[in-house]
């Protein structure tokens, strides 16, 4: 959150819009902001580790088989899938005043072809890479400092969910279990590969099922 707030005073001091003319998200914005964001909590996370003098790699990648993790993240992804179906399944049935947005504000930035690709991209990046990454590091602080790796999947899969308040609560508590998802999967394998490929390939899946649709 510190990072995106600082970026977005920035690029706004710059005079870089944060909406089109129409009223919706620039997606220029929004690209710039997610990219350059990602750099900065990446770089970041290697900075504090350094500072503690911890390997990235015992951190992140772990003493795992990396085209095996690959594989494991890859056979992950229609299983997060489902979690998601399950979950607006029971919102919708049970508690329907919680999709309180009919129309995802990303998705409305996808109005070209141009728009969907450089979208891809970021998704895979600034979901899949970064916020694994970031997962990762702050679960692994957890497990140090601050209670255990479980609590922290807990806390940072809550802080998870309230990040994506603009899509709507049911959207909240759709992308909090799969934060804990991904993040459990961290705990268990000891290496963010798996959840970075299950993470890229959800968000990718997801934008190319938005193109399709449409």
């Amino acid at each position: 959150f510190p990072t995106q707030l600082l970026l977005i005073a920035v690029l706004r001091g710059f005079g870089m819009p944060l909406q089109a003319d129409d009223g919706a998200l620039n997606p220029k914005f929004v690209f710039t902001v997610s990219l350059l964001d990602a750099a900065l909590v990446i770089g970041l996370v290697l900075l504090f580790l350094r500072a503690h003098h911890e390997s990235a790699r015992d951190v992140l990648i772990g003493r795992v088989r990396v085209l095996r993790e690959v594989f494991v993240g890859i056979a992950l992804i229609p299983l997060a899938f489902f979690v998601v179906v399950f979950i607006m399944a029971l919102v919708l049935t049970y508690l329907p005043q919680l999709h309180n947005v009919l129309n995802n504000p990303l998705e409305n930035m996808l109005r070209t072809r141009s728009d969907a690709m450089i979208f891809a991209v970021v998704v895979m990046i600034s979901g899949g890479v970064r916020e694994e990454v970031q997962r990762g590091f702050i679960v692994h602080r957890f497990g140090q400092y601050l209670g255990g790796g479980v609590f922290g999947v807990l806390v940072y899969s809550a802080l998870f969910g309230l990040g994506h308040f603009e899509q709507g609560y049911d959207a909240m508590i759709a992308t909090g279990a799969l934060g804990a998802f991904w993040g459990f999967v961290y705990l268990r394998r000891g290496s963010i590969i798996a959840p970075v490929v299950s993470h890229a390939g959800f968000n990718l899946a997801q934008v190319l099922k938005h193109v399709a649709l449409r």
